[in-house]
């Protein structure tokens, strides 16, 4: 028995296979239609206008000039850094110094410190002033 169902009366053809049946349901009379679309305007072909080459490749047209590769990543092409990205590395590492050093004073541990530095300065003031008039009387 064959799985394959065709319909009554007809005898399946070796050499043509059936054609599947299209996914599609029949519009009934309750089913809205497609409104008929008048065609677009007709465009004739253009071929593309080349634009003029300009004389400098690294200009783009608002007049600037495209970065170089030791400009983006800091290197030559040798591996040597450029001295402005030795120097923009220099003044972030001594920004980021700063104010680290300017938010440590501003906690509360960094001001306690800072009381005990200056107590201990006063101090070593204070006993220098002595050993200095012990000196003199001597």
């Amino acid at each position: 028995m064959s799985t394959h169902e065709s319909p009554p009366g007809r005898v399946p053809d070796p050499d043509k296979p059936e054609e599947p049946v299209p996914d599609v349901t029949p519009a009934g009379p309750d089913t809205p239609s497609v409104p008929d679309v008048p065609p677009g305007p007709s465009i004739p072909d253009v071929p593309p206008i080349d634009p003029e080459p300009t004389p400098d490749p690294d200009i783009t047209p608002t007049g600037t000039r495209a970065p170089t590769i030791e400009e983006i990543t800091g290197y030559t092409e040798g591996g040597v850094p450029t001295f402005d990205s030795v120097r923009d590395k220099i003044e972030r590492r001594a920004g980021t110094a700063i104010g680290m050093e300017e938010l440590a004073h501003e906690s509360a541990t960094g001001r306690t410190l800072d009381e005990k530095y200056e107590d201990r300065k006063k101090a070593a003031a204070d006993k220098l002033d002595e050993i200095r008039r012990s000196l003199k009387n001597t």
